[in-house]
């Protein structure tokens, strides 16, 4: 058939089919104008339907290509310029093309109205379309009679199709498809379909109702036999079951000493307890609930040992050295003696792993008398696991305070918060904000469980926390607690640990104390040096584990071994030591400086490295640094620019002269600003060519005037220096104050050069004079041989 051009009417949400009858309300200006446009033609109007009815201002892309060719029979002007009129869908009518350029949208359309004869195969279509819609129309309530007669009326296959499409509870994606199908026999097809999907629909609604209406008549049956037996049981003066339960709950109320919230609490659930059915669900979340009120401790302690002279010999059985520890714990409880009321400060452990954090809380509960309970927090992210999950959600459980009170079964107990520097933040909430009510001692006398929903006593509990940087807790937990700080173990004090206990421990463990084995002190020594490095002592133990299992392994094999475990012994079953003493540079470098590191496993040893190169003045910084180290970098090459003479240096080297610096190990992040004068160190030496000693380690910030500022960790980073067999330190003046803290042994071994000033260090740590023939230095590929830097396991703070 020829096109023809028609206004265009764009619908929401509704499909008009032909020979069919539609009010239709127009408001849009461009619809007004296309209506008007189609009356001043033949009254005809294309009706096509969005695909998307959100939208206002629909482009051509947003119609659909096939729609309906009506009449327009009626109309009426309504107030606001809108428009009320009445169309007859005449045929269908494929869209060629849709054009814009008018106020209006006119198409170009084929029209496709179905065909007056039809195949044979189509009646008997059509006859199964017929019957299934009058059998939908008997099952479901939602098509009338009428609609049904009209249906059976209809002798024409593709109009009957259409007629049951409206009457049909369809999507407008649907029903656009029916309009679409322009094939009569397609076009049955599909209605066939949606009539089967409703059929579908309503039997499944039929089952469910069926199913609904035979378990509320069990319910009612059910709920009047339990009516009888309850009068029956009356008559005859006995008791139900759940009578029995409610009676014995509530004599456990009466004895448990709740507090008068909790017993309020525990004597509601009960009354609700008693009215439920026995299998029902509810009842067993209430008797969980009720079952974990009586079970939290609300009123029993446990008398403290009051005698300091037995804490404190209890702290020096169990830990050797940690002095300043042990005499902070021994005033704390010396304090909690005289004002026993008194909530006093939550204590925060902060050292590396292995120094004995976990065990220094576990001895404070020994001294005292008291319940032990620990909480690892490491991983911990949602908030419920601290405060507990609310008791609509099925599994809850109170939060692990209340549950660390139950395993204590005290309200006095030592209670550790081992890692809370490991706590993580998600979108289930912040744990750590949730720690603030139980470790605040102005909160935590009415702390409340999720769980629970009454307030519990926490007041009494001494909470004592773990960390192994105090970086990385958060500010307003961190100034609840008094940091008291755990500094590695020098050489004699992890002799005297393993000596006095991972030895004799580590004995029992493998069932050989009773069989004479010793270790001689020669044997732990090159155990402590050659096989471990740390700041603690685990992996000491882990290796007097590793012996005594050869040694086990030899008694049951009855093969001959001395009982007494010497430094061969050691070597034999251990194998080549994995570390040596003598980590430092075997001749003095250029461009090679040994600086110390910080991390959350003690002090390390760190080499930074420094290579002049052609170029043009540009520093390069590798060894994947933090800003704050690669600032120290720029500010130690700034330096070295501006004093370049007084260094031996050419004035103007920067303009042909890059400098590298790299600090191994490369993979590993790195970064504090300790790292300033160990870089600046470094520069000069590759720059002036003078070597830097072999035997000092430094450790300082610097400023762009060449001033040596304080640092942190001091302790931690000469007891690095020692272990890597360097005797001499180079620190900042101000941190004088901090040689106190290192032990007298130590100090007496080792030397301390301390500066105020750059020049100060670089005089300290260079060789005065050009380096002979032959120097090592780095560039030099034929002759350097860069030292073995100390592994880092969690990333260095300089």
């Amino acid at each position: 058939m020829p096109e023809i051009i028609l206004a265009v009417l764009p619908l929401r949400e509704v499909v008009v089919f032909p020979h069919m009858l539609a009010h239709l309300d127009v408001g849009r200006e461009k619809s007004v104008t296309a209506i008007e446009a189609a009356l001043a033609a033949e009254k005809r109007i294309l009706l096509l339907t969005q695909n998307d009815g959100d939208k206002d201002d629909p482009q051509s892309e947003d119609l659909y290509d096939v729609g309906t060719v009506a009449e327009i029979r009626q109309t009426l002007r309504l107030p606001g310029g809108a428009m009320r009129i009445l169309v007859e869908g005449l045929y269908r009518g494929k869209v060629l093309r849709i054009s814009t350029g008018n106020v209006y949208f006119s198409a170009g359309v084929v029209p496709a109205p179905d065909e007056r004869a039809w195949p044979q195969e189509i009646e008997p279509l059509a006859h199964s379309v017929r019957g299934r819609f009058e059998e939908l129309g008997r099952q479901s309530k939602k098509i009338s009679a009428e609609q049904t007669g009209a249906v059976a009326a209809t002798r024409e296959p593709g109009r009957m199709a259409d007629l049951i499409a409206t009457h049909l509870n369809l999507k407008t994606e649907e029903k656009q498809r029916v309009l679409a199908a322009l094939d009569v026999a397609s076009r049955l097809e599909r209605v066939a379909e949606l009539i089967m999907r409703e059929m579908e629909i309503i039997e499944v609604e039929r089952r469910i109702s069926l199913r609904v209406r035979r378990q509320m008549e069990k319910t009612q049956k059910d709920y009047y036999l339990r009516e009888q037996i309850k009068s029956i049981q009356k008559e005859l003066g006995e008791r139900d079951e759940r009578q029995s339960e409610a009676e014995e709950y509530r004599g456990k109320i009466k004895n448990a000493r709740l507090s008068s919230q909790a017993e309020e609490q525990a004597l509601k659930e009960v009354e609700r307890l008693e009215k439920m059915p026995l299998a029902s669900a509810e009842g067993t979340v209430s008797r969980t609930y009720i079952d974990w009120l009586l079970a939290a401790p609300w009123e029993k302690t446990t008398a403290d040992r009051k005698d300091l002279a037995r804490c404190a010999r209890i702290l020096d059985e169990d830990h050797y050295g940690l002095t300043k520890v042990k005499e902070r714990i021994v005033e704390f409880l010396a304090v909690r003696r005289l004002a026993p009321a008194s909530h006093g400060p939550i204590i925060c452990l902060v050292g590396p792993p292995g120094a004995g954090k976990t065990s220094l809380a576990r001895s404070i509960a020994r001294a005292l008398g008291r319940e032990f309970v620990r909480v690892s927090l490491g991983g911990i992210r949602d908030e419920a696991e601290i405060r507990g999950h609310r008791r609509t959600y099925i599994g809850a459980l109170p939060g692990r305070v209340i549950q660390g009170m139950r395993r204590a079964g005290v309200r006095n107990p030592v209670f550790l918060f081992d890692e809370i520097d490991k706590m993580q933040v998600d979108f289930r909430g912040d744990p750590a904000a949730a720690l603030l009510e139980a470790l605040d001692p102005e909160q935590n006398v009415a702390f409340t469980d999720h769980y629970l929903e009454v307030p519990f006593d926490l007041s009494q509990v001494i909470f004592i926390t773990t960390a192994n940087t105090a970086d990385t807790i958060p500010a307003p937990l961190l100034d609840r607690m008094e940091i008291i700080r755990l500094s590695g173990y020098t050489e004699n004090e992890k002799m005297e640990i393993a000596a006095r206990h991972l030895a004799p421990k580590q004995l029992k463990e493998h069932g050989l104390s009773r069989r004479k084995i010793t270790f001689s002190p020669e044997a732990l020594l090159t155990v402590i040096r050659e096989y471990t490095r740390e700041a603690g002592v685990r992996s000491l133990e882990r290796e007097l584990a590793h012996i005594l299992r050869k040694i086990a392994v030899k008694l049951l094999r009855r093969e001959r071994f001395a009982p007494a475990i010497v430094m061969e012994t050691v070597r034999e079953i251990l194998g080549p030591p994995p570390y040596r003493l003598d980590q430092a540079a075997s001749a003095p470098e250029i461009g090679l400086a040994a600086g110390l590191a910080y991390t959350q496993v003690g002090g390390e040893i760190l080499f930074i490295e420094a290579t002049p190169l052609r170029g043009e003045g540009k520093l390069v910084l590798t060894g994947k640094l933090g800003e704050v180290m690669q600032e120290s970098a720029q500010a130690g090459w700034t330096y070295v620019r501006a004093r370049a003479a007084s260094l031996g240096i050419e004035p103007d080297f920067y303009e042909h002269t890059d400098v590298h610096i790299h600090v191994p190990e490369g993979a590993t992040p790195k970064d504090g600003p300790s790292a300033g004068v160990t870089m600046v160190t470094a520069m000069a030496s590759a720059l002036a060519r003078r070597p830097v000693r072999q035997d000092l380690a430094m450790t300082g910030e610097i400023t762009l005037r060449g001033k040596v500022l304080p640092i942190g960790g001091v302790k931690e980073k000469v007891l690095a220096a020692r272990r890597a067999g360097i005797k001499t330190v180079l620190l900042p003046r101000k941190n004088e104050k901090d040689l106190e803290e290192i032990p007298a042994e130590i100090r007496q071994e080792m030397e301390f050069i301390l500066v105020e000033r750059v020049e100060e260090a670089l005089t300290a740590a260079l060789a005065p004079e050009a380096p002979e023939p032959g120097t090592p230095m780095l560039g030099d590929f034929a002759s350097f041989s860069s030292p073995a830097a100390a592994p880092f396991e969690h990333g260095s703070v300089l």
